[in-house]
C-alpha cells in the first residue's frame, strides 16, 4: 500500500510537470487563430505552424546556429578539460595544487563579470557576427576540468604504469585506458555543456547583432516581441527548440545518468 501510494503520487508530480510541454505541442498543431482556445483538443491538427517558423520565420538558419555553436563549444570544452584533468589527475608538475586553486576561485565569481572584458576583446578581434564570437570565450570549462580530474584520479596507476612497460606512449595510454574508463563522465560533461550553450542567451545576444547568427533563444525573444499575437507560431518555434535537447538526453541518459552517480560516489 505505501509503495502504490507513492507511485500514485509520482505518477500526479509527472504528469504535473510534464503538462507544460504538453500544452506548447497541442498549442503549436493548432491552426492560426485559436492559439488562446482552452479547448484541449484543437479543431484541426495541422503542420503548417512549424512549416511557417523553418521557413518563412527563418527559424532553421537559428536551428542550425545553435547546433553549431552548441556542438562545437561542448565538444573542444569537454576536449580540453579531458586532457586537463588528466594531466592534473596523473601528472606532476610546478604550482599544481595552486593552479588547481585558482582554477577553482575562478568558479566562484559570477559570470556577469566577465562580459564586458570578454565583449571589449572580442571587438577588437573583430570576431562580432562570427561563431567564434558565440564558442572561444566558453571553452574553460572549469567543472567539468574538476569532475574529470577527480574520477581519473580514481584510475589505478598501475594501469597506465603496465600499459607504459608494455612500450605505450602518452596519447596511447590516454586513448586506450583513460578514454574508455571515463566516457560516461566524459558523456556527461558534453551533455551539461551542450545544453549550457544551446540555452545561452545573454552572450548570444550580445554578439549576434544581425538576425543571421542568431541563435534558437534569441530567434525566439526577437520573434516573441516581433509578433505578441502569433502564440501557436511561438509555440511551434519553442517545441523545435527542444528537438536536439530531448534527443541527445534519450540516446545518452544512460551514459548521462551513470556518469553523474559515478562522479558524486568517487569524486
Amino acid at each position: 500500500m505505501k509503495k502504490s501510494v507513492i507511485y500514485i503520487l509520482l505518477t500526479l508530480f509527472a504528469l504535473f510537470s510534464l503538462f507544460p510541454f504538453f500544452w506548447m505541442i497541442i498549442t503549436a498543431l493548432k491552426p492560426v487563430g485559436e492559439g488562446l482556445s482552452l479547448s484541449v483538443i484543437p479543431s484541426s491538427i495541422t503542420l503548417a505552424n512549424f512549416i511557417l517558423i523553418l521557413t518563412k520565420y527563418n527559424f532553421f538558419r537559428y536551428f542550425l546556429n545553435s547546433l553549431i555553436v552548441a556542438f562545437s563549444a561542448g565538444f573542444f570544452s569537454t576536449l580540453f578539460a579531458f586532457l586537463a584533468g588528466y594531466v592534473f589527475a596523473k601528472r606532476n608538475f610546478t604550482f599544481k595544487n595552486i593552479i588547481m586553486g585558482i582554477f577553482l576561485a575562478a568558479m566562484m565569481v559570477p559570470g556577469m563579470v566577465y562580459l564586458v572584458p570578454q565583449f571589449s576583446i572580442i571587438n577588437k578581434l573583430g570576431w562580432m557576427n562570427s561563431y567564434q564570437a558565440m564558442v572561444i570565450p566558453h571553452l574553460a570549462n572549469i567543472f567539468g576540468l574538476f569532475l574529470l580530474m577527480q574520477y581519473i584520479r580514481t584510475i589505478p596507476n598501475s594501469l597506465i604504469e603496465s600499459a607504459r612497460v608494455d612500450g605505450a606512449n602518452e596519447i596511447t595510454v590516454i586513448k586506450e585506458i583513460i578514454l574508455p574508463l571515463t566516457m560516461p563522465i566524459i558523456a556527461t560533461v558534453f551533455l551539461l555543456g551542450f545544453q549550457f550553450h544551446w540555452n545561452n542567451f545573454l552572450w548570444q545576444l550580445i554578439v549576434a547583432t544581425e538576425s543571421s547568427m542568431y541563435t534558437v533563444p534569441v530567434g525566439l525573444a526577437m520573434f516573441r516581441s516581433a509578433h505578441e499575437e502569433l502564440y501557436t507560431l511561438k509555440m511551434a518555434a519553442a517545441a523545435v527548440s527542444l528537438v536536439p535537447i530531448s534527443i541527445i538526453f534519450l540516446f545518452a541518459q544512460r551514459y548521462f545518468i551513470k556518469g553523474l552517480t559515478e562522479g558524486a560516489v568517487k569524486g
